[in-house]
């Protein structure tokens, strides 16, 4: 039996060569830990980061009780959403990075679309 990190690098793999084949879309890339939550908005063609925002920012952190909860998740989908659509980018791809679209990955992504990315 694999163990987790095996199933995590094995579901990891098999999403990045489904999103490869969409290149012309920039990707929404979440990363997430035990204590805060990253995303980013990445032009693979280009190779670089066109939005990005985490629980650790100083205006999320005053008004977030911890960073690692679902109300952070929101907060962090909403602001790369805005950041993203001033930067120009309306649609993208969702890159879970592994992680199972529940829970703070799911809250983060309802959260960017409402705030105007759609995926």
């Amino acid at each position: 039996m694999a163990r987790g990190e095996d199933k995590f690098d094995r579901r990891k793999r098999r999403l990045r060569t489904k999103l490869k084949r969409l290149t012309t879309r920039p990707r929404l890339s979440v990363h997430r830990s035990d204590r805060h939550i990253y995303a980013q908005v990445i032009d693979d063609v280009q190779g670089k980061t066109l939005a990005a925002a985490s629980s650790l920012e100083k205006d999320l952190r005053a008004s977030l009780k911890t960073g690692g909860d679902m109300a952070a998740a929101k907060e962090v989908g909403k602001l790369v959403a805005s950041r993203a659509v001033a930067a120009g980018v309306t649609t993208v791809v969702f890159d879970r990075g592994g992680y199972l679209f529940h829970g703070r990955v799911k809250a983060l992504a309802d959260a960017a679309r409402e705030g105007g990315l759609s995926f």
